[in-house]
């Protein structure tokens, strides 16, 4: 079956359903072979008490990220993704407008993979720069 935008969006809204995705209203904007891009508003509910964006929003992006491009490439009938690493490094902060996370494999294995996540402002500024391993496990009868 041909992955469409349309089909990805639809998929990441259901499984967003009534979870911090949706709490962050975090939203699935492109992908492709090798990257998956989520977008992030930076308002008030995201940011630290001096007003400037999270650094466990920001990582709670981009492992939203990240792990959702490695189900993207998975049987999800037999297999299920989790994150068992991550870090970040935040470079710049932001007030206002979106971020956007754009996961890219760095290895793509059969058990794991890792992925470099780029969370970037409106103006394509570099905001943090993670690393993500996951690991696919299989579905238990």
């Amino acid at each position: 079956m041909q992955l469409t935008k349309e089909f990805i969006q639809e998929r990441f809204r259901a499984m967003a359903k009534d979870t911090l995705l949706e709490t962050l209203n975090i939203e699935m904007i492109d992908f492709g072979d090798d990257f998956l891009i989520l977008k992030m508003p930076v308002t008030p509910k995201v940011h630290q008490p001096d007003g400037v964006l999270h650094g466990g929003a920001t990582v709670a992006l981009a492992e939203t990220c990240g792990s959702f491009a490695a189900e993207l490439f998975l049987d999800t009938k037999q297999f299920f993704v989790r994150g068992i690493e991550i870090s970040a490094n935040h470079i710049k902060s932001v007030r206002i407008g979106n971020v956007f996370a754009k996961a890219t494999f760095i290895h793509r294995g059969r058990t794991t993979q890792l992925f470099e996540i780029k969370v970037t402002d409106d103006d394509d500024n570099l905001i943090s720069l993670c690393k993500l391993t996951t690991i696919s496990l299989p579905r238990t009868k």
